[in-house]
């Protein structure tokens, strides 16, 4: 249907469940991971996130004798075969889901899913594959005691830097020696999971003629902070002199993948006050990074643009930046709220400046390298990323 009327298509292929709208895991990885609870990810308190395989079984054998990575592959490799009329002229781009909800990052958000989440979150690497990956790497730099546990003095989900030492903002843990070796680590099993698993979509998709897109999340609150705490415990090992996504954007180049980033509509003053927060300075680091390695960008809104806000402003502001090697933007939450009086016509005065360059951005009511497409498509509730 969708090739008989023309429309073209940017499938995503998600590797792990999703909250909302509910979408479970395979049965067969599901009754595994029942059967050996440690190949999901657990927190310092031992709960478990059923939404997500670790990332230290990436090449374990884990699923009736197949590693994680053969199983993606094999999953590739059926939908390739089972779509190949419609690659190119109606399947042309192919997300590839990383993580939880399609990210890559870790599931460090609270198990609950609150959609009110503004605190630091929490390392996730107890599960027994993740330990005894760490204990090796401690061993294999001189410091066993350094391969025990986590962390033991970083907050709790909710908490906010100021709870324990080690994101304190002068002296803290993650500023010493132990702190930068675990949060090397850390960050580099998720840099590794990410890079294993584009490079086997590369390897199943790469001679088609279809662009292959991964996204990563705007961990934006607690950005101005020195150590940016969210960023670390998702496994963004972005801090104060340190600039963690260098090498994200180094794996998407190599891969020739484009990254989807959300929060196009975001800006620093409609944030909540003592959080921190500062989507805007972040997204920028982000697109720096992407043009300096070549990689083209794919925007989102995270929410469905208020009667009274600047966020069209702001999207129009983010896809003409000069920075921006923006390659497409969809604007998510189509429902009804979107068609409402109140709505629409911001959307189609949003679309008509896009469409009319010479328009100021004032023109836009408040609320290329131009687009080459423009979508609107309904949206899952994904876990919250900012309030």
């Amino acid at each position: 249907m969708a090739r008989d009327v023309g429309l073209r298509l940017r499938v995503s292929l998600h590797l792990h469940a999703q909250r909302r709208p509910r979408l479970p895991l395979p049965e067969s990885v599901s009754r595994a991971a029942a059967s050996n609870p440690d190949l999901l990810f657990s927190d310092r308190s031992g709960r478990r996130h059923p939404d997500c395989l670790s990332f230290a079984v990436d090449d374990l054998p884990v699923l009736d004798g197949k590693t994680p990575m053969e199983v993606y592959e094999e999953f590739f490799q059926s939908f390739r075969f089972a779509f190949s009329d419609f690659f190119g002229a109606t399947i042309e781009d192919i997300t590839i889901g990383l993580g939880p909800n399609g990210e890559l990052r870790y599931p460090s958000f609270p198990p609950s899913g609150s959609h009110r989440f503004t605190g630091v979150g929490e390392f996730q690497c107890y599960d027994k594959y993740m330990l005894a990956d760490l204990k090796r790497h401690a061993m294999e730099a001189g410091n066993p005691f350094w391969g025990h546990s986590g962390p033991h003095d970083a907050p709790e989900y909710n908490q906010s830097p100021a709870f324990g030492k080690f994101f304190k903002e002068n002296g803290g843990s993650w500023e010493t020696a132990y702190g930068q070796f675990f949060l090397s680590w850390y960050s580099g099993k998720l840099l590794s999971h990410g890079d294993r698993l584009l490079s086997v979509a590369s390897q199943v998709f790469g001679d088609l003629p279809v662009a292959l897109s991964a996204k990563v999340p705007l961990l934006h609150w607690w950005h101005k902070t020195r150590s940016r705490p969210s960023q670390l415990t998702a496994g963004f090992y972005n801090t104060d002199g340190r600039d963690g996504y260098e090498a994200v954007a180094e794996i998407f180049s190599s891969k020739s993948c484009t990254m989807i980033v959300p929060g196009m509509d975001l800006s620093d003053r409609d944030q909540p006050q003592g959080v921190k927060s500062s989507p805007e300075s972040l997204l920028s680091q982000i697109m720096r990074a992407c043009k300096k390695h070549g990689v083209r960008l794919a925007g989102e809104n995270y929410s469905l643009v208020g009667v009274g806000t600047t966020a069209f402003r702001r999207i129009k502001e983010n896809i003409l930046a000069e920075n921006s090697r923006l390659d497409s933007f969809t604007y998510h939450r189509m429902g009804a709220e979107f068609f409402s009086p109140e709505h629409w016509p911001l959307f189609t005065e949003f679309m008509r400046s896009l469409m009319q360059p010479e328009m100021d951005s004032d023109d836009i009511p408040s609320s290329g390298e131009r687009l080459s497409v423009m979508d609107a498509v309904p949206a899952n509730d994904r876990e919250m990323q900012t309030v």
